[in-house]
């Protein structure tokens, strides 16, 4: 808290004075990470308003890697509620209500956030060289590991994070519509 308030120029008392908690300063970084997710206006399609949210989520995410760790804690601030709002209303809009309106909305921030977080991870530690390492170490059991052989587990010349993401959320989006 000192070295947070002697780089805002501020002295501790004043910080204290705002924030009670190093958690209270987290979530108020967290917050304004959301405030940079643009809430696209909303289409005559609810899955283009969810599609387009998740990517801008994600994009943001990635930009502030420290962030997508911090998710798993209850957040209320004005940013993420706004997020969330515009994100259930749409999946209200595609049908979904109580319990299925609930379980959806975890399940697709759960894989926003969660695609973020490995993706931040693995550009932390040099994503070609150890995506390729671990694709090596993959292909050279064939007998151990056949199924990710032969999917293209982690094989970065088939797959890049931004098509996975993308069939990730159709997916799901296109699961969500069927028990709508």
């Amino acid at each position: 808290m000192r070295r947070l308030a002697q780089r805002l120029d501020v002295t501790p008392t004043a910080l204290y004075w705002h924030v009670r908690t190093k958690d209270d300063i987290l979530d108020l970084a967290v917050d304004q990470i959301f405030a940079d997710v643009v809430l696209p206006k909303p289409s005559e399609n609810w899955q283009d308003d969810v599609r387009l949210l998740t990517h801008r989520w994600r994009e943001v995410m990635l930009r502030h890697p420290w962030a997508a760790g911090l998710i798993g804690r209850p957040m209320l601030g004005p940013n993420v509620l706004a997020r969330t709002e515009f994100f259930q209303s749409a999946l209200v809009r595609g049908g979904l209500t109580g319990v299925r309106l609930v379980v959806s909305t975890r399940v697709i921030a759960n894989f926003v956030i969660g695609a973020a977080l490995t993706e931040a991870t693995w550009r932390q530690v040099s994503p070609d060289r150890t995506h390729n390492q671990a694709r090596e170490h993959i292909t050279a059991r064939p007998a151990t590991y056949p199924t990710l052989v032969a999917s293209g587990h982690l094989d970065s010349s088939q797959w890049d994070e931004d098509d996975l993401f993308t069939r990730g959320i159709t997916e799901l989006l296109s699961r969500v519509d069927h028990q709508a």
